[in-house]
């Protein structure tokens, strides 16, 4: 690669980035364009950058010296151009068919210095600082005059990217609404625990949308659901409510809308992904914990010599064992993604498969290719997870048998 293209990035990642826009892509189907921002975290600054890849955006978080260590994967016969900005000026830089470097640059005559962009500003919350939320002050996380205490600051960001999650899909449940006329749509949030989520999804849907939504919270600890429906009926929220139970051997309903799951443990995020595919809800939110189920069966003798350390073994059971689910859902007739749901810094339980049904059935061929790449690889890792028991990613369902 040439050494222009490290030179001017070296110059321009720095304290008074603006931004980086990668483009002219000659694979736009692999990735289509790069923009990268510089952004100030609680602990430290890096960089973010905006990955398009076909009609979807990935977010990812890099140290300078990581993007350093990007560019001959970028600019080796992938990208050919990039233009850089910051308070000093900007530069365009132009890749030839063989490879060759071409830089512009302007220097701009007064400089002054960019600050970092905060990585959660306060307009792209949609709950903001100084709104009065009833379930945030029962809940303590906002004062009377709506200032949030600072101890429960990572609890006010996590609920506020939840909301942008549910936001994101919030023209499916209109869809769906309209199919339902005056029916309220169904919610169900399993595993729901103190139900801080439970409630700002209600509030966001029902009192700020206005949406004819009906919310129940399901869990274990009868004292929690207790506190929870005390909580509700202070702050009003009539259609939420809160019970005592299972998710395996639930049965309070044949008919749901949309089913969150957060941090259901091990194979309870499997028995929750099922009921939604059942009900033939609408959309799935999981964020899945603990995934044992995996760590105990994988027997791949290729991987043996890296699965043989315990903590890589754990976390890459939990990752093989989320991919395959996304995988069955999709051959369930759901278009899936796996998301950060909130910063590792905060918890490394911080995947979300969001899953969309799809209003038309996938073609045969299309089924076909992604059953045959499962087996494929449940073959090469010699695993049989409890969700592909339950729903054979042939499309059909099989029966829960709690274990």
């Amino acid at each position: 690669m040439d050494q222009k293209i490290y030179e001017i990035f070296d110059q321009y990642v720095g304290e008074n980035l603006d931004q980086i826009v990668i483009s002219h892509s000659t694979r736009p189907e692999e990735m289509g364009k790069i923009k990268i921002r510089r952004v100030q975290g609680q602990r430290q600054v890096f960089y973010q950058a905006e990955e398009y890849r076909g009609t979807k955006v990935y977010h990812k978080n890099y140290r300078k010296e990581e993007i350093l260590d990007c560019l001959p994967e970028w600019f080796e016969g992938l990208f050919r151009q990039a233009e850089l900005k910051s308070a000093h000026g900007q530069a365009t830089v132009l890749i030839s068919k063989k490879g060759r470097a071409a830089v512009k640059e302007r220097r701009f005559v007064t400089a002054k210095p960019v600050r970092a962009a905060a990585h959660n500003r306060e307009k792209q919350y949609l709950i903001r600082e100084g709104m009065k939320v009833p379930f945030l002050r029962e809940l303590g996380v906002m004062t009377e005059d709506g200032r949030i205490v600072k101890a429960k600051y990572d609890k006010f960001r996590q609920i506020n990217r939840f909301l942008e999650l549910i936001d994101d899909i919030l023209p499916e449940l209109e869809k769906r609404a309209g199919r339902r006329g005056k029916e309220e749509l169904q919610i169900i949030d399993f595993g729901c625990g103190k139900s801080y989520l439970t409630f700002a999804m209600y509030d966001y849907l029902h009192e700020q949308k206005g949406m004819n939504v009906r919310i129940t919270g399901l869990d274990l600890k009868e004292d929690v659901i207790a506190d929870c429906n005390v909580l509700a009926q202070r702050c009003g929220y009539e259609k939420l409510t809160f019970l005592h139970g299972d998710i395996a051997s639930y049965e309070g309903t044949d008919a749901v809308d949309m089913v969150v799951t957060l941090h259901a443990c091990d194979t309870a995020t499997d028995y929750a992904l099922y009921k939604a595919v059942v009900w033939n809800a609408a959309v799935i939110l999981s964020v899945p914990c603990c995934q044992h189920e995996l760590n105990r069966q994988i027997d791949c003798e290729i991987l043996a010599p890296i699965l043989g350390y315990g903590l890589i073994r754990e976390r890459t059971a939990a990752l093989f064992t989320d991919a395959l689910r996304a995988r069955i859902l999709e051959c369930q007739g759901y278009q899936t993604q796996i998301l950060e749901f909130i910063d590792m810094e905060h918890t490394p339980k911080n995947i979300l498969l969001r899953c969309v049904k799809r209003e038309r059935r996938q073609e045969e061929q299309e089924l076909e290719n992604k059953i045959r790449e499962y087996e494929q690889c449940r073959t090469f890792l010699h695993v049989d997870p409890l969700l592909a028991r339950l729903l054979p990613p042939d499309g059909t369902t099989g029966r829960v048998q709690k274990e």
